[in-house]
């Protein structure tokens, strides 16, 4: 080929890129006489799940601008409208949200169907956990099931060589231990690290996050900038890909409506049984009796009304029984699917509440970096923005003991503990997650 022979091929999707116009007006410049010898690397190919929302809108238009070939997917996950409240976040409005994105930005736009493996992975195994008598965390095991796996795998058949996603986390590297890092949010009130407490080193080598650096106002700010037409819509809530559930009405079509007894148990019934659940100082003997279920059919409680059915109740729970006659509210202390009966206590500070250890039966643990001991300080939360709070861990052949200096209100078996340490990549701030478990009682 004839050195002073160039052909520069520009297709739509290269319109955000800053560099590609860099080079259009260097050969301008240069002009056609001049020999040049140049060649444009193949780009890397990212496969964005786009929700219709402004988070994956924006982490399109980022990558677009860091010159990737960007591929903008919606994975239909749902179709089932009559359990939404108010039809906020149907799946419709969402995919055409999408759509208008990808149009703007000029990229590649398909829709996924991905309901039935969400039936089956996400919507069973909540039914099967309320069911027996836990909280489940739908959100973190669509994000290990579905985004990161079955999505990812679908991505792959695209040839992509990444997926994306509008996720508040930033991917760090650990020269030292050659594996990638899963790194907190800059923004401290957006952090999803704790959603995606359940992925693997290997899932996490394939996913970007393009806006894990950015604070919120920051992405809204970049939306208006690019124009996006999500740039002003509400940030969505609820079952992730499903949006606000009216949760009874959901459960309704696998879980009947059944009858059963509210027991209310005092603080020092509950005391007489259980003992004391707050740990002054470590004790490995302590801490093995923290984390047995007390009897609760020991207790000598007070029968206080009617519910209708205990699979539609969780730890913590204040409204939905409708039962008055106390000072204070009322509050879900356990529920015994077994027997269909919930136990309730008066306040918010009812000592049922609180305990001081977390414990993860070892089929439950779940790393994400190994452990650095058997027993070492790390930070941990087992909520969604919850701040982390230093805890010792503790490990044993049955599974992971946690303490708190400062008792946890509220630990709902089912749910996900998700623990911390300090990150190795330089470049960026925050902490590292190691690790999770799906807490329960021993």
């Amino acid at each position: 080929m004839d050195a002073a022979h160039y052909q520069l091929v520009y297709n739509d999707r290269f319109r955000h890129s800053t560099k590609v116009l860099t080079i259009l007006l260097l050969l301008v410049a240069l002009g056609p006489e001049k020999k040049i010898y140049f060649c444009l690397m193949s780009r890397k190919r990212v496969v964005v799940g786009l929700s219709g929302g402004v988070d994956s809108s924006v982490s399109a238009a980022l990558l677009l601008d860091q010159g990737y070939e960007v591929i903008g997917v919606f994975m239909r996950n749902w179709h089932d409208e009559s359990v939404v409240i108010n039809q906020e976040c149907p799946w419709i409005d969402d995919s055409n949200d999408a759509m208008l994105v990808a149009e703007h930005l000029g990229i590649p736009f398909q829709v996924l169907d991905l309901s039935g493996e969400y039936k089956k992975r996400i919507v069973e195994y909540m039914f099967d956990e309320y069911k027996n008598g836990f909280t489940p965390n739908p959100d973190i095991l669509c994000n290990r099931e579905i985004k990161f796996d079955v999505f990812l795998k679908a991505a792959e058949q695209l040839g992509a060589d990444y997926v994306a996603t509008g996720h508040y986390c930033q991917k760090g590297w650990d020269e030292n231990a050659q594996c990638f890092e899963l790194i907190e949010g800059a923004d401290e009130n957006k952090d999803q690290s704790y959603f995606l407490c359940q992925i693997s080193q290997d899932q996490l080598a394939k996913a970007l996050f393009p806006i894990g650096h950015l604070k919120k106002s920051e992405v809204r700010a970049l939306a208006e900038s690019y124009g996006l037409p999500t740039a002003q819509k509400k940030d969505s809530q609820g079952l992730c890909f499903v949006g606000k559930v009216k949760l009874p009405v959901f459960l309704q079509q696998q879980l009947s409506p059944k009858e059963g007894n509210v027991i209310y148990i005092p603080p020092e019934e509950f005391n007489r049984v259980a003992g004391d659940r707050i740990l002054k100082e470590w004790s490995m003997e302590k801490a093995i009796h923290i984390a047995q279920e007390p009897n609760w059919k020991d207790m000598k409680g007070k029968w206080v009304g009617k519910h209708n059915g205990a699979h539609y109740y969780t730890v913590g729970q204040r409204k939905g029984l409708q039962i008055g006659g106390f000072k204070e509210p009322l509050f879900i202390i356990h529920t015994d699917t077994d027997t269909n009966t919930v136990y309730v206590g008066e306040g918010e500070f009812h000592v049922a509440l609180f305990q001081s250890v977390v414990f993860v039966p070892s089929q439950h643990v779940h790393l994400l970096r190994e452990w650095p001991s058997k027993e070492t300080q790390v930070w941990a939360r087992i909520r969604y923005r919850q701040a982390l709070e230093m805890v010792q861990i503790f490990t044993a052949e049955e599974g992971t003991y946690f303490y708190f200096q400062q008792p946890q209100r509220a630990i709902a078996p089912g749910q996900f503990i998700a623990w911390y340490g300090d990150s190795n990549e330089k470049k960026l701030e925050g902490k590292q997650l190691l690790g999770s478990g799906r807490m329960s009682m021993r």
